[in-house]
């Protein structure tokens, strides 16, 4: 008959009985050790009782303090309390047997005699007292001798229980080398040989089942793995085929999916994107129509993008559908890929999918980190439902066209920052350098018509000649501004800049200006430079169109931040009227501060003229600011 109880069940029973009888042996030795050592604790209490008699006799035949008598007698009895009733703290008590607790019954009646002899004192005969006490240590001895006894019977069970307990060790070895044999060993021998059998393509093999523990039903396991391997390897050809099928479905998948990558990447145009998306999605997903639709913000209305093989009339009617007015239009709260049956949404105000012999509609969201852009639909005439690799298809579908797009916002954002940027640089470079050239032109033609008006030839000829070299300063500018682009300098230091800057200034307005130059500091980036100048050229032209100055004077501090100091003797802010006229360049200046991390502050004191400093750090840092609005769709 089979043995139905498991392995762990034998093993625990076998454990159990083995850890019953070694407690049990255990705790049988500890008590008898625990009586060992009371009993020998009692041993050395009744040997200090010898010690106490003569002590005591020696007090009395010296004659003594009654008081030191008395306290040696209380020390007595409490030596016999203590024996009578135990110490389980240290521990101490006697290993109590008819014999021993008959010897200290007599103990106990002669230390009373004894004591009744020593407490008589001088009327006691100190022959007779002696004699008294040897007595009376006859009778501790005697007592003493009991306990000594019983202690040997108990150190005699002790080593009996220390043989049984070797006994119990050599037997437990044996039981648990034959248990291991019989139910561990010998059950993986036969399931060793069943593997080896299999390894040599011998699936017909089976191991015997001897019983139902663990290895019974691993035993079990191994029999029906050997039949499944047996029909795998008979059915091998069909298995492999069908792996191979699903290899190439998903290789099919994988490039698909690469396909529309690549296309989404190198698409030009939103139109023509959206449009080769739907053309390729829609034959990949063997889909009888397709539709993307894009929303705003809210999800309130879904436009449609583009499509493929949607039914004009549809499209007419859906080109802007409101979210909730049909099975199309995902809300914010189902941001999840569905399988709709058309059918079952004939309620619906907007019905023109069944009309069409729609049956299935496969709305897939399309979301960009969390958040919802639009969805594509998918429509078939048949009933159709989506496997776990087709879901997960069409869901990296739609990521990779919100990518896209997202793509696409951020590049058409991109290029109208940069054509706002050169705008803005253009505006900045017009500003410093043909608007100062035509300022001064301006001036120099209101000089001619007041000489003119004079009829002062030498006036005249002066102003002539400085409208000529005006108009070729402005002509060259306009050809830098051509070729360059920008102002470029001639050097790696910016004094020979400043200079020529200043020579400029002084032969367009007549102030003399001064240049002065400390410290020492690495040399400025070229487009730092160029940023410096034009601040410079700005503040010259504030000063030689606002600020009736009889001199100019520019300090240059060189060092890990450079500090320039543009001072004049003008007439400083009148009034806000004054600041006003100087707001425009003010903030030309302060924007070309801000590109290279400088920082421009302007002082002025009625009367006493303007200060601007220029503080440029040692490295450049470069701000960019761009203003990202939403995203709107525009219809074609």
């Amino acid at each position: 008959m089979r043995n139905i109880a498991s392995l762990s069940t034998k093993l625990v029973r076998i454990g159990a009985a083995l850890l019953v009888v070694a407690l049990v042996s255990i705790g049988l030795t500890l008590w008898v050790t625990w009586q060992l050592g009371g009993g020998a604790a009692a041993l050395n209490e009744a040997g200090r009782m010898r010690m106490q008699t003569w002590r005591l006799t020696s007090t009395v035949q010296a004659q003594m303090d009654e008081t030191e008598v008395h306290l040696l007698v209380k020390q007595f009895d409490d030596s016999i309390e203590l024996l009578r009733n135990g110490d389980s703290s240290r521990p101490l008590f006697v290993p109590w047997g008819p014999v021993v607790r008959a010897q200290f019954q007599l103990v106990e009646l002669a230390w009373q005699q004894q004591k009744a002899i020593l407490l008589k004192r001088p009327q006691v005969d100190r022959v007779k007292l002696v004699q008294a006490a040897d007595q009376f240590l006859r009778v501790i001895d005697s007592f003493v001798f009991s306990i000594e006894h019983q202690l040997s019977s108990l150190t005699a069970i002790l080593n009996l229980f220390q043989l049984l307990m070797m006994a119990l060790a050599i037997g437990a070895a044996v039981i648990m080398v034959y248990t291991g044999y019989h139910y561990v060993i010998h059950p993986l021998s036969r399931l060793r040989d069943g593997l080896k059998k299999i390894e040599s393509a011998q699936f017909s093999v089976r191991v015997e089942v001897a019983s139902n523990d663990e290895f019974g039903q691993v035993a079990q396991g191994f029999n029906r793995m050997a039949a499944t391997l047996q029909a795998l390897y008979g059915n091998l050809e069909s298995q492999v085929q069908a792996k191979t099928q699903r290899i190439a479905a998903q290789k099919e998948r994988l490039e698909a999916l690469y396909q529309v990558s690549a296309f989404l990447a190198k698409s030009n145009s939103l139109h023509e994107m959206s449009q080769g998306f739907a053309i390729q999605v829609r034959k990949l997903m063997k889909a009888d129509a397709l539709a993307i639709r894009w929303s705003g913000e809210d999800l309130g209305k879904f436009h449609i993008l583009n499509s493929d093989q949607f039914p004009l009339e549809m499209l007419e009617e859906e080109k802007c559908l409101m979210a909730g007015t049909c099975a199309c239009g995902i809300s914010a709260q189902e941001s999840r890929t569905r399988v709709i049956p058309i059918r079952s949404h004939d309620v619906a105000p907007l019905q023109h999918c069944s009309h069409h012999g729609f049956e299935t509609l496969i709305s897939v969201p399309v979301k960009l980190h969390n958040k919802v852009l639009g969805e594509i639909d998918l429509f078939f005439r048949h009933e159709m439902s989506l496997t776990a690799e087709e879901l997960e298809l069409v869901d990296t579908l739609a990521s990779h066209l919100a990518s896209a797009v997202e793509g696409m916002r951020a590049l058409a954002l991109d290029r109208e920052a940069a054509i706002s940027g050169e705008r803005t640089m253009l505006a900045s470079e017009l500003h410093d350098s043909i608007a100062q050239s035509l300022a001064f032109l301006k001036i120099q033609s209101r000089l001619l018509r007041n000489s003119i008006a004079h009829k002062d030839e030498r006036k005249i000829s002066n102003s002539m000649d400085e409208l000529d070299q005006g108009l070729k300063e402005s002509i060259a500018d306009v050809r830098e501004l051509l070729l360059h682009f920008r102002t470029r300098t001639q050097s790696d230091d910016i004094e020979t800049a400043v200079q020529e800057t200043l020579q400029k200034f002084q032969h367009q307005s007549g102030i003399p200006a001064t240049c002065q130059i400390t410290g020492e500091g690495l040399p400025l980036a070229q487009d730092v430079q160029i940023h410096v100048l034009h601040v410079l050229q700005e503040s010259l032209s504030n000063i030689r169109k606002h600020a009736k100055a009889s001199i100019v004077r520019i300090e240059i501090i060189k060092g890990d931040i450079w500090q320039f100091d543009i001072k004049d003797d003008g007439v400083g802010f009148n009034s806000d009227a004054d600041r006003n006229q100087l707001q425009v360049g003010l903030k030309i200046m302060q924007e070309r501060a801000q590109q290279i991390g400088a920082q421009v502050n302007v002082r002025s004191i009625t009367g006493q003229g303007i200060l601007v400093t220029l503080r440029v750090p040692r490295v450049k840092q470069t701000t960019t600011r761009a203003a990202v609005n939403a995203f709107q769709l525009i219809q074609p």
